[in-house]
């Protein structure tokens, strides 16, 4: 199962400073007014060898009339009952407040591991005021400075250690599809056009359900499991932010399936939310479709599918890779043309290349461009072979992998796709020693 860590708390304590340290990138925006972290952000984290997703919630506001900060208390409660571990960010310089004891009074009820984290404890005076928060009563309590990174590495040991242990792959030959993408873009449109029969997917009744369902499809000589996302599970007393809890839903269905179907509404193209799960998707090294839905409502005298292929692929950035399909999930078109896809994309995911053959092809592009000298020391590279990964990676044996640029990589990942069908897959390159 899908391992996620959420950091919860008060605005304005670090919690996006501290996300950006733990994912490595400057994705959430940093600043001193309450609220500002107003998107759900979620990415990525490696840490001792375990793989994670960690969640940046908007803060914890209790009792506000504001509609913006009740819609943050509820992505936090959301994140609460989702995560795996739950790291409760506070702040030395405002001490314990009202706010804080009250987040601190729900989370000591649940089962889950919860870390307190006081941050900004940058110099021994803060140390010293930082011992209050000890009367909070959670025995994994850490004092870190978020924006320096002074003891976020003892806190990561700590989350790591607690986070279950990885699950062993089954070996099932029957590809895991989901159908993700952000709310009423149609995937439950999607999922019913394909098995064939009305089911009440998304739905705001009591009860429904919570976790993610495989469903078999298995006619027109194609057998997978369709790992349906959709469902919602409204929980009584809390009214729930449904984006965000279709999010959470999202990057579970990613961690379990092969190959991921993203759907994107035609009449608003691609957006940041879209972006994120993309990234999300080539981090966990899934296969990716793009399935532009909705495409019976777009004019099509001014608007041709090569155009939106374009400006789609143009945003992605990431590889380009990946194939498109422009659909009508209510009018049934081209709706087998996704499956067909993304049955070949997991076929792509799974090939194996003898080794003779890769390293016949990849030493000739290697000849015609060798990897450039770093410093006056030459690159050779001896041979390459795949590695016995459940997705496509490649050791490239080489004398001074360390001096290996990105560049370089970049080719050897583009010649790859040139030879060898990859379309909708990352590659990972590795660079040994030999």
């Amino acid at each position: 199962m899908p391992k996620i860590v959420a950091i919860v708390g008060r605005p304005n304590v670090g919690k996006s400073t501290l996300y950006n340290r733990l994912i490595g990138e400057r994705q959430a925006i940093i600043d001193n007014q309450s609220g500002v972290t107003r998107d759900r952000i979620y990415g990525a984290c490696e840490w001792n060898g375990k793989q994670f997703t960690v969640i940046d919630t908007g803060g914890f506001v209790k009792g506000s009339d504001d509609v913006f900060e009740a819609a943050i208390r509820s992505q936090v409660e959301i994140a609460i009952e989702e995560a795996h571990v739950i790291v409760f960010m506070t702040d030395v310089t405002t001490g314990i407040t009202d706010l804080d004891a009250e987040i601190a009074d729900i989370l000591r009820k649940t089962d889950k591991t919860v870390f307190l984290c006081v941050n900004k404890v940058d110099n021994s005076s803060r140390a010293m005021l930082a011992n209050e928060f000890w009367g909070l009563g959670f025995d994994n309590t850490y004092f870190i400075a978020a924006i320096s990174g002074s003891g976020s590495g003892d806190l990561l040991d700590a989350v790591t250690d607690a986070l279950p242990p990885e699950d062993e792959e089954e070996e099932d030959d029957i590809p895991k599809i989901s159908i993700i993408g952000q709310p009423n873009v149609g995937k439950s449109s999607l999922t019913n056009a394909l098995l064939g029969k009305e089911r009440n997917i998304v739905t705001d009744i009591a009860g429904t359900t919570r976790d993610a369902i495989h469903e078999r499809f298995n006619k027109f000589d194609k057998d997978f499991y369709i790992i349906d996302t959709a469902g919602i599970r409204k929980k009584s007393k809390v009214h729930e932010d449904l984006e965000f809890y279709s999010v959470m839903r999202a990057i579970k269905a990613i961690e379990e399936s092969d190959v991921c179907i993203l759907m994107i509404d035609a009449t608003q193209g691609i957006t940041s939310q879209d972006l994120n799960l993309i990234k999300l998707v080539v981090k966990r090294k899934k296969g990716l479709v793009l399935a532009i839905n909705k495409w019976d409502l777009i004019e099509k005298e001014t608007n041709t599918a090569r155009d939106m292929e374009a400006a789609v692929k143009e945003k992605i950035g990431i590889f380009n890779d990946i194939p498109v399909v422009f659909i009508s999930a209510t009018e049934k078109q081209r709706i087998l043309k996704v499956i067909e896809l993304a049955l070949e994309v997991y076929t792509n995911r799974t090939q194996k290349i003898r080794t003779s053959l890769l390293n016949e092809v990849m030493q000739a592009s290697i000849e015609r461009y060798p990897p450039p000298a770093y410093r006056g020391r030459f690159l050779t590279i001896k041979y390459v072979t795949q590695l016995p990964t459940h997705y496509p990676s490649f050791a490239f044996f080489c004398n001074n992998p360390k001096y290996m640029k990105d560049s370089y990589k970049s080719y050897l990942e583009n010649q790859l796709r040139k030879h060898f069908n990859f379309k909708g897959v990352p590659i990972t390159i590795y660079f040994r020693d030999k």
